[in-house]
């Protein structure tokens, strides 16, 4: 990195949901009070008395350029913190107008390549990491080569829903005749430019799923790391997580550092591993180049990952930090669980685990000192019940 002396700097954190409120928390918490928040409308993080400037953005580049030249009026440097695969794309095209101003939190050599998933996959196949068997599917004769695989099958966009809204995130086919129903839809997107990969399902539900998570510098190392797990996920077993924990693996924490050193990718990233009992290795789902939503977990469990950004953004000493282990933490976020709790059959189990089966449980939202957050979170959370009872009264 360039050593040029900086002023007066701020951390701008792109999206407001639970990940980015996360990240503004972390930030106040660590001393760091000159936050700002680009969001799409009113979110979670926009209502928190920790952020000092919110603009509204919508989903181009265009508009993200504008706020952020407006925003360097008030500051010298400003250290990006991403929290969507559109932030993420939308930096890479206006890099060279804001680079001088801004810390870039990726590498733009490698990004197009490393959020592709079938690109991961053929990483992983490099450096002997496993993964589901999987084919890429660029065109519609490629659906042909599925005959490969075995079902039950998965599918996703190549490179994230949010870089296509009009995109599902994950589709699951329990036999071929699921298949043959969405084969049709599925050709319609191909030919439209949508890129997917489709892979063979690891047995297990969504608690078999384990979490690396680091800060790469630019000079190519890792100055803090933790690892954990999901305990579930929502609103299904292919959703966002739903509660996550500090439960750690030696073999995923290996396997993390492995894999963002072999797609040379810079910033806060999470790898994603599903445990597979039929042959004991921990296989690669994905890996996401910016804060994913159970990235609290981390912090709380004692590794300040976006203060560690902001201190090497802003050539500041980095300090080291050892994750906590021996104390089982949960982070929790209601406006999943409960929903959960109303739609999944059998999810009580899982809820008084995630709730109160830790030494220490922390709320993903609900904070006396800053109340606005869960006040407002109280309207989208009633959405999400009523959606959850119709699903469990089959009416979706």
């Amino acid at each position: 990195m360039s050593e040029k002396k900086l002023g007066k700097a701020c951390a701008l954190v792109l999206g407001g949901y639970i990940n980015g409120y996360s990240i503004v928390k972390e930030l106040y918490e660590q001393g760091i009070k000159e936050i700002a928040l680009f969001d799409e409308g009113r979110t979670l993080a926009s209502y928190s008395n920790k952020v000092k400037y919110r603009a509204v953005i919508d989903k181009t580049p265009e508009t993200l350029l504008k706020e952020l030249k407006k925003l360097s009026h008030r500051y010298d440097y400003i250290v990006l913190f991403p929290t969507g695969d559109l932030h993420l794309a939308h930096l890479n095209v206006i890099y060279d107008e804001v680079v001088d101003f801004c810390y870039m939190p990726f590498n733009r050599y490698t990004l197009l390549d490393s959020i592709n998933k079938y690109f991961q996959y053929q990483a992983c196949e490099k450096i002997s990491i496993p993964y589901p068997k999987t084919v890429n599917l660029k065109s519609a004769t490629d659906l042909e080569s599925i005959d490969r695989l075995t079902f039950p099958l998965l599918i996703k966009p190549s490179t994230g829903k949010n870089l296509n809204a009009d995109v599902f995130r994950t589709l699951y086919f329990a036999v071929e005749d699921d298949y043959l129903k969405a084969k049709p839809n599925l050709v319609k997107k191909i030919e439209e430019g949508v890129q997917f990969v489709i892979s063979e399902y690891i047995p297990g539900d969504d608690t078999n799923i384990y979490i690396y998570t680091c800060f790469r510098s630019q000079s190519c190392k890792i100055l803090n790391e933790w690892d954990g797990k999901k305990l579930t996920q929502y609103p299904d077993h292919f959703g966002q997580f739903s509660s996550a924990s500090n439960e750690t693996s030696d073999v995923v924490l290996k396997q993390g550092r492995l894999l963002v050193d072999a797609l040379d990718v810079y910033g806060i990233i999470e790898t994603e591993f599903k445990y597979d009992d039929r042959d004991g290795q921990y296989k690669l789902m994905e890996t996401t180049l910016r804060s994913s939503m159970p990235h609290r977990t981390g912090s709380i469990s004692g590794v300040k990952l976006h203060e560690t950004q902001f201190k090497y953004a802003t050539h500041q000493p980095v300090r080291q930090y050892a994750q906590k282990k021996s104390q089982r933490i949960h982070f929790v976020p209601m406006i999943h669980e409960i929903p959960n709790l109303i739609a999944r059959k059998g999810y009580w189990k899982h809820f008084k685990h995630n709730v109160w089966g830790a030494d220490k449980r922390v709320w993903a939202i609900f904070e006396w000192r800053d109340m606005k957050p869960f006040c407002y979170s109280l309207y989208p959370f009633l959405k999400t019940i009523v959606k959850a009872v119709l699903v469990r009264l089959n009416f979706k």
